[in-house]
């Protein structure tokens, strides 16, 4: 019987909302690999926010995905034939390796991980891009210090519900901002934030007063829109504002609405930087060794939100932008 790679392709780029429109389902026959290539059995995919971004033909700081080809994505599996000398038949591998259940490789952004360690769905969170993407954004963009408030908005995903446990390590009083009362007691009873905003159910300004009765010493934004609008009214002097994505924005139609309460950065000489992970990646090795102390002594919690099913891709991504998913979102290949 003839093994089968199952893949999901850009067929379309979307205005507003990826559609049934937007992507091509494919079925092919594995090819045989040549010299210095592996092929990989995909188990898991990251779901990201970003991914939405990189459908758009602009200039960002990845190459956009092209039409026809396959949907870049992070992804974590496990060597099944090789011909490359630094990867072996058994290895497990994370990387980009996109919306498919094989893909060939010649070991260009490859790195091995270990199954033993962490669960494999770990390695495309909390050690993976968006765990690089909290630990980098909050420690170096965000610089928290001891006894300040860190205001983290996007609270109970991949990236936020990192931020906010690992500014609590530090010492700052956490207030995390999240849709829906289930997710809101989540980050206080089990992640220890000292506040939550329920956006969805509350005048997100008239809650920052109340949970920030000191101000706003760091703001780790994630969806952009009027709750960065929100936040710049409650800044103290020497804030930083870290800019990590916009989840708010990125199906929109009409123009990205920007934060009209700029002024407040000058008025209380504070800064705003944006965050994009790849920059530090040769630092990696350094967070994920710290990270994953942090998991073994209890000192960070991490949940994950699986859904079983390469089929089901096109639905599983907008779960993302709908606020349905409920920690790091992650596609298992096979139901």
């Amino acid at each position: 019987m003839t093994t089968i790679n199952k893949q999901w392709r850009l067929k379309a780029r979307p205005v507003g909302e990826p559609s049934a429109d937007t992507w091509e389902y494919t079925e092919t026959e594995l090819p045989t690999i040549k010299d210095g290539q592996l092929l990989i059995k995909i188990e898991y995919i990251s779901m990201d926010p970003a991914m939405r971004g990189w459908l758009n033909d602009a200039k960002s700081y990845i190459e956009p995905v092209q039409i026809g080809d396959v949907m870049r994505a992070g992804t974590v599996g496990e060597v099944i034939a090789s011909k490359h000398e630094k990867f072996a038949v058994g290895d497990y591998v994370a990387g980009h390796n996109g919306v498919q259940s094989y893909a060939v490789s010649d070991g260009t952004g490859l790195h091995k991980v270990d199954p033993n360690l962490a669960p494999l769905s770990y390695y495309l969170g909390v050690l993976g891009m968006p765990g690089m993407t909290g630990y980098f954004g909050l420690l170096k963009t965000g610089e928290p210090k001891a006894g300040e408030t860190v205001v983290v908005s996007g609270a109970a995903g991949a990236v936020g519900s990192l931020v906010g446990q690992i500014a609590k390590i530090k010492g700052c009083r956490v207030v995390g901002i999240a849709g829906g009362s289930e997710k809101c007691q989540f980050l206080i009873d089990e992640l220890g934030f000292d506040a939550t905003i329920d956006y969805k159910n509350e005048d997100v300004k008239k809650a920052l007063k109340k949970t920030c009765p000191d101000g706003v010493d760091v703001y780790f934004d994630n969806v952009g829109g009027d709750i960065l609008n929100d936040v710049l009214t409650q800044i103290n002097l020497r804030a930083r504002i870290v800019i990590c994505g916009a989840i708010s924005q990125y199906n929109n139609t009409t123009a990205v609405k920007g934060p009209s309460n700029y002024l407040s950065l000058l008025v209380n000489r504070a800064r705003m930087e944006g965050i994009v992970v790849f920059d530090n990646i040769k630092e990696y090795p350094i967070a994920m060794k710290e990270i994953a102390g942090w998991i073994q002594s209890g000192d960070i919690k991490v949940k994950d939100h699986i859904v079983e099913g390469i089929e089901t891709f096109p639905d599983t991504l907008m779960m993302l932008f709908k606020g349905e998913n409920f920690g790091k979102l992650v596609l298992k290949v096979e139901g």
